[in-house]
Order: C-alpha cells, then sequence, then structure tokens
C-alpha cells in the first residue's frame, strides 16, 4: 500500500468539502421572476431576443426519436460544421455542456494548489469559481475605465499564474481590447501561461477595432479561444459551447471531458443554427441598431454608459437614496422588466440591460425617465 503524500485530516462527523470550497461565493444568475407578474419581459441574462433560428428547432425536434441513444462523444457533424465555417482544424476543436464547462475544465487541467490565475477586476464570474474550485488563487486586473489593459495583466503575472483570462468582449462592461492590445498581451506572457479569450459575445461586435483571436489561437502554444451557441444563435437553454485550442491543450482536454457533455438534440440543433446565416443576420443587425439607441437614450437620461460591443449595456446610476441601481432594479421589475444588478461583480452602482425588442427598450427608457425624475427621499 503506498504512502499517503498529503496531510491527514482532522476527523470529522460527516464527509466535507476540500477546504476553500465552501469559501466559493455560488454563481447568481439573472432573475428570471417578478413578484406579480406573470411573465415579465426577462432581459437580465444576455439572451437572444429574437429567439433562435427556426431551423434549429426543427433540427431539435426532429431528435426527439433518438432520445434513447448516447450521443457522439465526438460531434463529429458539429465539428465539421464549425470547422468549415470558421476554417479551424477539426481535431483542434473540443465541446463542452455551454462555455462554462469549457473554462471550468481549463482550470482543472492547470491548476494545482498555489497556482493563480489573473482576470479582470470585474471579469465573468465562472472564471473565479473554477478556480478556487481547483484550489488555485484569483488574481483581478484593474479596470479603471471599466476596460482591461495588457499592462493591468502583467502587473499580476507571477511564476504561478497558469491562466489568463479576457472576455472580448467583456462581461458585464461590453468593452474590449483591440487586436493589437491582445497580441501586444500574448507577446509579453510567459509561454507557460495560457491565454484564454472567452469569445461569448463576439458576433455582436462591429467596431473594426475588434479581432476574434482564432488567428493567434491558430499560430500560438498557448492561446485557446472559447465560443458558445448560447448567445447569438439564442440555443441558451441547450448548452452548447465549444473551444479551439493547440493540439496538446484537445488532447488533455478530451482526457477529463465528461465523453456525451453534449447531448444529440443540442449538437443537431447548433448544426442546423450555424447554417442559418439569415437568422445570424437578423440578430445581429437588431443589436447593432438598438444597442447604440438604447446607450443614447440612457445617456441623455444623465446615466453613465459604458460603451458596448455585446448584446447588453451597462448604466451607471447615482448614489443618492431613490436614484440608485438598486432601486432602479426594483422599480423596472415592478412594471414587469427584469435587469441585472451587478453588485456581486464589484459594480454597485449599474444595472447591466439586455438588448430586447424595440417596445421593450423604449418601456425601460421611459420606465427609468418616470424614476429618475422622483424627487429623493
Amino acid at each position: 500500500m503506498s504512502l499517503a503524500l498529503t496531510a491527514e485530516r482532522a476527523p470529522a462527523p460527516r464527509p466535507e468539502p476540500k477546504p476553500g470550497i465552501l469559501d466559493i461565493v455560488a454563481y447568481k444568475p439573472g432573475k428570471a421572476k417578478a413578484e406579480g407578474i406573470a411573465h415579465p419581459i426577462k432581459l437580465s441574462s444576455n439572451e437572444n431576443i429574437l429567439g433562435c433560428s427556426p431551423k434549429a428547432r426543427d433540427a431539435f425536434l426532429a431528435a426527439a426519436d433518438t432520445l434513447n441513444i448516447y450521443p457522439d462523444s465526438r460531434a463529429t457533424a458539429l465539428r465539421a460544421a464549425i470547422s468549415a465555417k470558421y476554417a479551424l482544424e477539426p481535431e483542434r476543436l473540443v465541446f463542452g455542456d455551454g462555455t462554462d464547462e469549457c473554462l471550468h475544465l481549463l482550470n482543472q487541467l492547470f491548476l494545482e494548489p498555489g497556482d493563480n490565475i489573473v482576470m479582470g477586476r470585474y471579469g465573468f464570474a465562472a472564471y473565479a469559481i473554477g478556480a478556487r474550485a481547483s484550489q488555485g488563487d484569483v488574481r483581478l486586473a484593474e479596470e479603471p475605465d471599466y476596460r482591461i489593459s495588457p499592462e493591468s495583466i502583467l502587473e499580476q503575472v507571477d511564476g504561478r499564474t497558469r491562466l489568463v483570462f479576457i472576455t472580448q468582449p467583456a462581461n458585464p462592461t461590453g468593452t474590449f481590447l483591440t487586436g493589437e492590445a491582445v497580441r501586444a498581451l500574448h507577446a509579453a506572457l510567459p509561454p507557460a501561461t495560457l491565454l484564454v479569450l472567452d469569445e461569448a459575445y463576439a458576433e455582436f461586435a462591429d467596431d473594426p477595432r475588434f479581432e476574434s483571436g482564432l488567428e493567434l489561437a491558430r499560430r500560438a502554444e498557448n492561446v485557446v479561444v472559447t465560443r458558445t451557441f448560447s448567445k447569438l444563435h439564442g440555443l441558451a437553454a441547450l448548452r452548447v459551447g465549444w473551444a479551439y485550442c493547440p493540439p496538446h491543450v484537445a488532447d488533455a482536454f478530451d482526457r477529463i471531458r465528461p465523453p456525451f457533455n453534449t447531448s444529440i438534440p443540442a449538437q443537431a440543433a447548433a448544426v442546423a443554427a450555424l447554417a442559418d446565416d439569415a437568422f445570424q443576420a437578423r440578430s445581429f443587425e437588431h443589436v447593432a441598431r438598438w444597442r447604440p439607441w438604447l446607450a443614447q437614450q440612457l445617456g441623455g437620461l444623465g446615466l453613465e454608459v459604458v460603451p458596448s460591443q455585446a448584446n447588453f449595456v451597462l448604466a451607471g446610476f447615482p448614489r443618492e437614496p431613490g436614484r440608485t441601481a438598486a432601486e432602479a432594479e426594483a422599480h423596472l421589475a415592478r412594471h414587469g422588466y427584469l435587469t441585472r444588478g451587478v453588485a456581486n461583480y464589484g459594480l454597485p452602482d449599474h444595472l447591466r440591460i439586455t438588448i430586447g425588442l424595440e417596445e421593450h427598450n423604449r418601456a425601460v427608457v421611459a420606465l427609468l425617465a418616470g424614476f429618475l425624475e422622483r424627487t429623493p427621499a
């Protein structure tokens, strides 16, 4: 029998999680219910307000006759479709139960106790949850203008930094790093540090300075790009994410990835969604039209609006009683509109508002105009 390599735990009356797990703050999803409102308008989770491709829905329904069969573990048809769409090597693709699973697996693959990740102070909470679950440390890079910078990231990097997470565009701020800035950051990172570019919202970006990291990932051995079918494609319920990795990272991924982590209906719907260029164009054009309108209208109310390249805007509210972000969120909810308070991201004075249909966007602006005109208590 081999000797134990770690110190024994003190006796306990019941099984207990490993150290650090109970210190993790659980992920808080956007609200889906409003008290007294049967069917509120949900603008709290950055879902596609147009729904999903009709072709994806048909493919999902057609898969009902295969529910007794295990999925294709290699997601062969979806792998081929993504490879063709983006001109990527199919063997370098890995699939997850949403992008979240890909991110968790990356932490699991590369972190040991004492290692660390670096992410933006306002970065997506799943990065830190996955790192702490793997007993890694989390280092936060400052975002003084709601925008992360190579300099702020590199200030936090040391010899134990295994992963750097950048969301392109960022959640919850909607900001992004230019292609030039991403390349500069990558060039300055140690070769053993993996740069993870989470491009969940990349399809909504229309700023010419924005660049996908896929080409950088093709050339580098320490860059991974993740994408999702939850946003532009409107398949959030089906949980399909993918990552484009260096070959050695893809190989490691598949050694620990659950073998049937994307279902037959999800794979079929994703293939159909990827082929529906018309729905993708309609979803992009809707956001491209109403995002600047909503930002301009909210700014006209005196709110601070962070320039966004995603399918949402982040608005900053005053701190005086009667006009705070938390009170605005509650006011909107009472009228049937759910938005996202982001205090858990370190932004207690802000609300994140998903781009809705025209009538939703106009209603939110009107409700906030009335709310902000009230005399503070």
